[in-house]
């Protein structure tokens, strides 16, 4: 495994594989690799000859109160790991070389609407400097396909609009979120909370389990359901940011009769902001 940390010394590389016509998969990361991570690097080596995963602790998608600072960041244990997973190429810039004009006013790539719902809603600006970020490492990496996580949906739906929009070439693959025993989606931020709080926050994919067999089971009190979860979350202990049910696709407003939808939560467990969905086939 190549490590790289410079845009001049990445884009060398992937000039010589696309002058090969070889295909290249690109999972950005921000780190702090866990389980889940690592299944979006297996479902990358399916998809293209070469797999790029990038470390890069985005400074403009934190807002001034958020955990940037404190966002947990193990180097050495994520180059391991991905060695041993035969990754091509890890590619950890630095904020200088990502953005080399400074942050205050950089370029930035915003799709409008959604950006701003759910947790856009609660982490204003957030979305901007993901799908801006991401919009770089796709230039970059010129990329085949490219790798998110399901358990981040609203990141998901945004960045397919983006390539749709943009006109990018390049396919948005979704990894099934990882678990534990628990039903807890794996998250870099659970590192952050003990053996008490992890139990606690177990209740967030239980709320979104039990509202997803009620919908199949032919519930249609949308608003019902999710005042239910949203209880469920304050009842073990967790201060609910929101839970919505959303059409699958755009997550525009659900009907009674919408056939594929989404059930998002997103809550807070000592001081720790977590976020899951399940999705729903009916």
């Amino acid at each position: 495994m190549h490590e790289i940390a410079t845009v001049a010394e990445l884009r060398e590389r992937v000039e010589a594989w696309l002058e090969a016509g070889d295909s290249i998969a690109l999972v950005p990361t921000m780190g702090n690799l866990h389980k889940g991570h690592m299944s979006l690097v297996e479902l990358a080596a399916q998809h293209a000859e070469h797999v790029i995963v990038s470390i890069f602790v985005n400074p403009t998608q934190f807002g001034p109160t958020e955990d940037f600072a404190e966002y947990p960041r193990t180097p050495v244990m994520d180059s391991r790991r991905l060695a041993r997973a035969k990754v091509d190429v890890l590619f950890a810039p630095t904020v200088d070389d990502m953005y080399p004009g400074g942050t205050e006013f950089a370029c930035k790539v915003i799709v409008p609407g959604l950006s701003d719902d759910l947790c856009g809603a609660r982490r204003q600006g957030h979305f901007a400097g993901v799908t801006s970020v991401v919009a770089r490492l796709f230039n970059i990496c010129a990329p085949t396909v490219a790798v998110f996580g399901q358990k981040d949906y609203q990141q998901l739906v945004l960045l397919r609009r983006m390539v749709r929009d943009l006109h990018m070439p390049v396919q948005i693959l979704a990894g099934a979120t990882q678990r534990a025993d628990s039903g807890l989606a794996l998250s870099s931020r659970n590192s952050r909370l003990d053996d008490a709080e992890v139990a606690r926050a177990a209740a967030i994919y239980a709320a979104l389990d039990r509202t997803r067999t009620a919908l199949e089971e032919g519930a249609e009190d949308l608003d019902g359901l999710e005042q239910q979860a949203a209880a469920a979350l304050e009842a073990a202990g967790l201060d609910t940011d929101y839970v919505a049910i959303r059409r699958a696709g755009d997550l525009g407003p659900a009907q009674s009769d919408t056939p594929r939808l989404v059930v998002l939560a997103a809550a807070w467990c000592a001081g720790v902001r977590l976020i899951d969905n399940v999705l729903v086939e009916r």
